[in-house]
């Protein structure tokens, strides 16, 4: 039988009969500034539910969320709740009003025998309960709801983005925790591995509708743009359907007047049809443009020490970055990854050691607390205020990548509208900002690109244009990120600051850096009982000496960097062995040559790399 609650105008959901449901929302119907956010929507959710809530951003995500949580009075439906069952919202931007640290806020609704819970979370979560909320940054803040949140334990909870601002060891405390719980959650996240790992259905918002998917986000995009392949066949039939009818309508309506008026109001009924479609966003239409290539070299570190207040930052550090790696910088908030960064641009010294800097070096950089962006101008003044985006004597044009553009028409490639052009950055959404920024440093060819948490609040969508326009990118990229899933689809070196000033290099992405620790960490294998037993264990190869520990991890790993960079050059001369390629895609064709000039130059530049070293172990 199908549940009377299953979802208007997509998928039926057929509710488990012998449940019953935690929350439901029936027929409702939200309007924003004029414009419908939801229209005759209905949901269940049910007890043990693990379901992920994705969308576009500004599609309804977080609106929604405020509705099952009854901080949003929708215009029209009802919002029903099971007796007894506790609702736990964690909250964006949380009002500390009347609460003297952090932890008093977070354990408002509990009883003092159960403050342990709150210790428990700060610990997990990597803050100080006895902070001031006024001294308290805004990552501080949101991970005292989430502490709230988890230590209430409500039988539904509701988690809107409650990665951004974790670093990667908390996301995987939360993520355990969150594995464990009997709870039933509705989750709200761009990270894609969280995601996978945690939920069971999906709710996916598009244009106003609510679709659910009885599994989780692993292969949600592969069903939605299935759903999308088939709203454009039938879009593309009705739209041959009105063809004809019109074409009739013109060669022999006037014949056939008085008999046929039925078929004209269903040629009108068609057409207001196909007018009352609404169209899908497009992505934005983001590019990156490389500048002249910069030198071999991108930067060299040797020996680097650096400590703030006697905590050590790095200690006897060194890397050489080479023109064209993509470096991820993983570690704690607060380790140091900025730092690294600053002091490899140059905008930060080191205390000892030396720091050398390739030259040719343009660099685009984008910060994670969005400061290029003035939060009280507008879209339109934060890109004509851009030194390097003004146009002289053109009030309303900027130039992107060396050619004069509309203001309004360079916005509108990143999703914004002209109504938001005159808006202050202060009224845009986090993933607004994101985009905004991205904006301002594509309009400019780069050859270094330095990404401090780009990925915070971006849909999956945009994410994935972002990883498609770097791994297309023919400079350097240095990226920090949390995203599990984004370092392994970017990065060709991951550094991982380990504590104490140790930054240990590895090859690969975030799942390479798992998969070489396990194997360092895992004890040697005994030899069996019986006959078996007289096998002799290979010998460890013996210690290199004359290098540092670093220089001694690098040296390690390069032939695995050397074998990818191998294996991309012998994949991209397959591609370019086919002599129609040139004239039937000339941009790919041009994409993939640039490409290979670009492995090419980083095998020979890691296989240099890889004869120093070795020579100076040996040394």
């Amino acid at each position: 039988m199908t549940n009377p609650l299953s979802l208007r105008r997509a998928c039926p959901y057929i509710a488990p009969m012998a449940q019953t449901p935690l929350l439901q929302l029936s027929n409702i119907s939200l309007t924003y500034g004029g414009n419908p956010v939801f229209d005759g929507l209905d949901l269940v959710v049910q007890p043990g539910d693990r379901v992920a809530l994705v969308g576009r951003n500004g599609s309804g995500k977080s609106t929604l969320m405020k509705v099952m949580a009854a901080l949003v009075e929708a215009d029209t439906g009802a919002r029903s709740l099971s007796p007894g069952v506790t609702v736990g919202y964690m909250e964006q931007d949380p009002d500390f009003t009347g609460f003297a640290t952090l932890g008093d806020y977070a354990a408002q609704n509990l009883d003092p025998a159960e403050a342990y819970r709150i210790e428990m979370a700060a610990e997990g979560l990597d803050f100080d309960p006895s902070l001031d909320p006024e001294k308290a940054s805004g990552g501080e803040r949101r991970r005292a709801a989430l502490a709230k949140l988890l230590a209430e334990a409500p039988e539904l909870m509701l988690l809107d983005e409650p990665t951004n601002h974790l670093d990667i060891h908390a996301i995987g405390w939360l993520e355990a925790r969150l594995r464990e719980t009997r709870a039933a959650f509705v989750l709200i996240s761009h990270d894609r591995a969280f995601l996978r790992a945690l939920s069971r259905a999906t709710l996916w918002i598009d244009r106003g509708q609510v679709r659910r998917r009885e599994s989780g986000f692993d292969g949600f995009e592969e069903w939605r743009d299935t759903l999308w392949a088939q709203e454009d066949d039938a879009r593309h039939k009705l739209n041959r359907k009105i063809k004809a009818e019109a074409r009739w309508a013109v060669e022999g309506i006037s014949a056939r007047r008085k008999r046929n008026q039925g078929r004209v109001r269903a040629l009108q009924e068609l057409r207001a049809q196909r007018a009352g479609q609404i169209k899908r966003q497009g992505t934005a239409a983001m590019a990156m443009e490389a500048a002249a290539p910069s030198g071999k070299l991108v930067a060299e570190l040797e020996n680097v020490h650096k400590a703030f207040g006697g905590r050590v930052i790095l200690r006897d550090f060194s890397l050489r970055v080479m023109r064209g790696e993509r470096v991820a910088f993983v570690g704690p908030n607060g380790a140091g990854k900025t730092t690294l960064l600053r002091m490899i641009t140059g905008a930060e010294e080191a205390d000892q050691g030396n720091i050398r800097r390739g030259t040719n070096l343009e660099t685009a950089i984008f910060d994670q607390s969005r400061a290029q962006l003035d939060p009280n101008a507008s879209l339109w003044e934060n890109l004509t205020g851009d030194p390097l985006m003004r146009v002289p004597g053109q009030a309303d044009q900027v130039m992107v990548r060396g050619q004069p553009k509309h203001v309004v028409g360079y916005l509108k490639e990143f999703l914004f509208d002209e109504a938001q052009a005159r808006a202050p950055v202060r009224s845009l959404s986090g993933g607004e900002r994101a985009r905004l920024l991205l904006a301002r440093i594509m309009a400019q060819p780069a050859n270094l690109l330095v990404l401090d948490e780009p990925t915070n609040d971006l849909d999956v969508e945009t994410l994935d244009l972002l990883q498609d326009i770097l791994s297309e990118f023919d400079g350097t990229v240095l990226l920090v990120s949390h995203d599990r899933d984004f370092i392994d689809r970017i990065a060709s070196t991951t550094l991982v600051f380990e504590g104490e000033g140790r930054v240990t290099a590895y090859a690969g992405g975030w799942s390479d850096y798992l998969a070489q620790r396990n194997e360092a960490e895992a004890p040697a294998a005994q030899p069996a009982a019986g006959p078996r037993s007289k096998d002799k264990a290979k010998p460890k190869a013996k210690a290199k000496t004359g290098l540092s520990y670093t220089e001694t991890h690098r040296l390690e790993k390069l032939p695995a960097e050397i074998a990818k960079l191998e294996a991309e050059i012998a994949k991209l001369a397959g591609l370019l062995a086919d002599a129609e390629l040139f004239t039937r895609e000339p941009v790919k064709f041009r994409k993939a040559t640039e490409a290979m000039a670009a492995r090419q130059t980083a095998l020979e530049a890691a296989e240099e790399e890889w004869l120093a070293l070795e020579e100076k172990a040996g040394g």
